[in-house]
């Protein structure tokens, strides 16, 4: 159990990365990368991958407790990325970080992504915050959800000729990793396209 709760630890922070270096290529007014090109190197775990993508346009919207926040991808970061670690593992996700660097959003599952596939939830991370310096919110996967279930994205479309990736979500969330923790369920949808 402890390998798979480092995995999520390694994926959540790849997630995270992904963002943090989407975001400031958005910042800076830096063109997209060329799709065939584009690499993810997080640590010596994560190899390289050419599948990784900067949304252009679209939405990713995410739906916690009352309220739903939307990443827009004409100013904010949206990243679909494809990972490949060390042991031949390979994982897909969103990650996402608004303009003004107070939200971040990733979620990640196991496998190949492709067209109509429903797949198990591996990871994901929640950050919100009202200043860069201290986080005010940080949920992550919750093991100890009550129905057993990490949640699950369905992928509908992916690496069309319209759509980078649309699909929607729902994974189970907390603010730590203990049995007694209260968990959150959080939902959405990503409509994201590469034009």
């Amino acid at each position: 159990m402890g390998n798979r709760r480092f995995t999520y630890l390694l994926f959540s922070f790849a997630l995270f990365f992904m963002a943090a270096i989407s975001s400031c290529q958005k910042d800076s007014a830096v063109k997209s990368p060329d799709p065939s090109t584009t690499t993810v190197s997080a640590d010596s775990t994560v190899l390289s991958s050419p599948n990784n993508f900067l949304a252009v346009s679209g939405t990713l919207k995410v739906k916690f407790n009352d309220s739903t926040y939307t990443f827009d991808a004409a100013a904010d970061s949206i990243a679909f990325i494809n990972v490949h670690s060390d042991d031949n593992s390979r994982y897909f996700g969103i990650t996402a970080i608004n303009k003004d660097h107070t939200m971040s959003f990733g979620i990640s599952s196991a496998g190949f992504p492709y067209n109509n596939i429903n797949r198990a939830i591996a990871g994901s991370q929640l950050i919100m915050s009202a200043d860069t310096k201290q986080p005010a919110l940080q949920l992550s996967l919750s093991r100890y959800s009550a129905p057993k279930s990490l949640g699950n994205i369905n992928l509908i479309e992916y690496n069309s000729t319209k759509e980078l990736a649309k699909g929607t979500f729902y994974t189970f969330m907390a603010k730590d990793d203990k049995a007694n923790s209260p968990y959150y369920r959080v939902e959405g949808t990503f409509d994201l396209k590469l034009k």
